[in-house]
């Protein structure tokens, strides 16, 4: 696949994702409300949407229509978001800008942020709940969705996090704390479309491998940014990590070693689509397009 017909592809996507979160939003979050507003402030003021796209193209490649997966997709973004309001308050990682605008918080208030936050966490199950999928595969989802995103998923993750604030982690632990904080909703995204899609347990595995070292990827080219981009490319602060002396893949390889691991992971991530054949292009264009991304 050509970078010109991967870059429409994820457009097509990004814009099906875009239009279905709307609708979603004025069925669930009401803007006439405080909290609707702020959660629908967050919610659709951008971002890459590589959750949501990697949970249609996971769906495609399984062999089903990837609208048979947008509301799952749409509710991963919900629970994403949430996890981005929470990680910006004071009591986390106290950033005032979020992609290119005032954070949640900063926006519409502390207290509202939170319950912005908490509504759009259940926004999401509503949402997969409401899914025109089997009700047996709804259940499925919502259990993927609350795994991921839960204690022994990004949750954990986001304790890992914190806890390495005040202590060195090794790089054992480092790959612990993004395996869950960033990887498991990456993971999510890929089991979520292949669920929607009926994919085989080979395949489903496949996918997980891929997204599991994707989410790496994701993870180490977000602190290479953090040290060599600038605010206004990213829409968010930069140099935060080294403010909170937190140990990065940078901090603790330095940028080229870093960069070097990002390759390395890559490649992991690309061999697991070898007996997917030509259907996994797109999941292939996407690990180099995340590889060389610059904000």
């Amino acid at each position: 696949m050509t970078q010109e017909a991967y870059r429409e592809r994820f457009g097509a996507r990004l814009h099906k994702t875009e239009e279905r979160l709307t609708q979603l939003c004025d069925a669930y979050l009401p803007a006439g409300e405080q909290i609707g507003a702020a959660a629908r402030y967050s919610l659709l003021g951008g971002g890459k949407r590589v959750r949501a796209v990697l949970t249609l193209a996971a769906c495609d490649l399984c062999g089903a229509d990837e609208t048979q997966a947008i509301d799952y997709a749409c509710a991963l973004e919900m629970l994403h978001c949430y996890s981005l309001i929470h990680d910006d308050l004071p009591c986390m990682d106290n950033d005032d800008f979020r992609r290119g605008r005032p954070s949640c918080h900063k926006q519409f208030g502390e207290a509202t942020a939170l319950l912005a936050a908490d509504a759009l966490v259940t926004a999401a199950f509503e949402v997969i709940a409401h899914a025109a999928l089997p009700a047996e595969n709804r259940v499925q989802a919502a259990a993927v969705l609350a795994k991921a995103g839960g204690a022994r998923g990004m949750l954990y993750g986001q304790e890992l996090d914190k806890r390495y604030e005040t202590q060195k982690a090794s790089e054992r632990q480092l790959l612990a704390l993004h395996a869950h904080k960033t990887g498991a909703l990456i993971c999510a995204a890929v089991q979520l479309g292949a669920l929607a899609a009926g994919a085989s347990a080979l395949t489903e595995h496949a996918l997980t491998t891929y997204a599991s070292e994707l989410g790496l990827v994701f993870q180490i080219v977000d602190d290479i940014l953090d040290v060599t981009s600038t605010t206004e490319e990213l829409g968010k602060p930069v140099g935060s990590d080294r403010e909170l002396e937190k140990t990065t893949f940078v901090s603790l390889y330095g940028l080229e070693g870093a960069r070097h691991l990002a390759e390395q992971h890559n490649r992991t991530a690309l061999a697991a689509l070898d007996r997917l054949g030509d259907s996994a292009d797109f999941l292939r264009g996407m690990a180099e397009e995340l590889l060389k991304r610059k904000q």
